[in-house]
């Protein structure tokens, strides 16, 4: 048991150092966020933090049903004010702006000016306690109160839009917060983050989702909606889709048709001029001649350059082109030597 006791004592000399450090130490405690809550165990730390003489500074505009305990002990409650309105963009109405202002005489010189949509929680001390109203407006309806208890203090500001970037970067607006905070005393303060992240171990991605009603709706709806549509869609059975034959290529098959009819026939001349055919649309497709002149020497040379053939070799497949167009009548010998010619200048053309 003594080895127990003394491995307990060296696993957390620290958060005990901590602990201790913050029961005997003076210090000021402050929570900023839109939402405040504080369970009952919560509530008593809280109150025994503030009745040994330190201060807490809480800002929030809800406090939630969770921090009844705390409220109730301290003797305050919160209710929502009825803003006038004004027509907004697309005629629909919005609050107007609330003007706040502290209510020492040194400093009620200045009035900031709030959007009402974020500033409309005001706060109602019981009587019988003790406390005091630092800041109103102009209703002289309490924005930021001071309670007493024990040997500390409580103070409350119901606008943390003040607190926010935009209002404490704007100059109009900056000395609300600087003015606010000026009344902890001059000692260590402590920067709450539970009321924002959570606790320090969650480090969940979905924590943001969680922190938010709507967010938190809409993410387990969107889980129950899955889970549905993949009930309802196993159930479904898709028909066997038949499979079709391809059909059959019958270009080859009619070419060697009609060529027999052409040999059968002896029709060489037309086997001839159709090759002749094909040879000035293959020159009007690879070498853009659109109407060439196969007696012009220039054409012969561009043919030869374009090819890469010798320029014997062009004339020697002209002169064959020429004579298959002009012949009457041509031989299978013939016929075969222009088609083997133009059969080797497109393939060595290709190169």
């Amino acid at each position: 048991t003594a080895q127990n006791e003394n491995s307990d004592d060296e696993e957390e000399p620290e958060h005990d150092w901590v602990e201790e450090h913050l029961r005997q130490a003076r210090a000021n405690y402050l929570f900023v966020n839109t939402e405040f809550a504080a369970s009952k165990a919560d509530a008593h730390a809280l109150l025994r933090f503030i009745a040994n003489g330190n201060d807490v500074f809480i800002v929030a505009e809800n406090f939630g049903d969770s921090t009844s305990a705390l409220l109730d002990t301290l003797g305050i409650r919160t209710r929502l004010v009825k803003l006038p309105t004004h027509a907004g963009p697309r005629g629909l109405p919005v609050p107007d702006s609330v003007t706040v202002r502290f209510t020492n005489p040194a400093l009620a010189g200045p009035r900031y000016r709030l959007p009402g949509g974020d500033a409309n929680v005001r706060f109602l001390v019981d009587s019988g306690r003790v406390g005091r109203a630092l800041a109103t407006d102009a209703q002289g309806r309490p924005v930021f109160v001071r309670l007493d208890y024990g040997r500390g203090h409580v103070y409350m500001c119901s606008v943390p839009i003040a607190f926010t970037n935009q209002f404490v970067l704007r100059p109009a607006s900056s000395q609300f917060s600087a003015t606010a905070l000026s009344y902890l005393p001059a000692r260590p303060t402590w920067w709450d983050e539970y009321q924002k992240q959570g606790r320090l171990g969650n480090q969940s991605l979905l924590r943001l989702v969680s922190g938010h009603e709507a967010l938190n709706t809409a993410w387990y709806l969107l889980i129950i909606g899955g889970i549905l549509f993949v009930l309802v869609e196993a159930r479904r059975r898709q028909r066997i889709i038949p499979t079709l034959k391809p059909l059959p290529n019958t270009t080859l098959l009619f070419t060697r048709t009609v060529a027999s009819l052409y040999r059968q026939g002896s029709s060489h001349a037309l086997i001839a001029e159709k090759k002749v055919g094909l040879f000035m649309d293959y020159l009007r497709t690879r070498f853009q001649e659109t109407s060439p002149d196969f007696g012009d020497e220039d054409f012969r040379e561009r043919l030869s350059q374009k090819s890469g053939l010798t320029r014997s070799r062009v004339d020697e497949l002209l002169r064959l082109v020429n004579f298959a167009r002009t012949a009457p009548q041509m031989n299978d010998q013939q016929l075969l030597q222009l088609s083997r010619a133009l059969t080797d200048f497109k393939r060595e053309a290709r190169r």
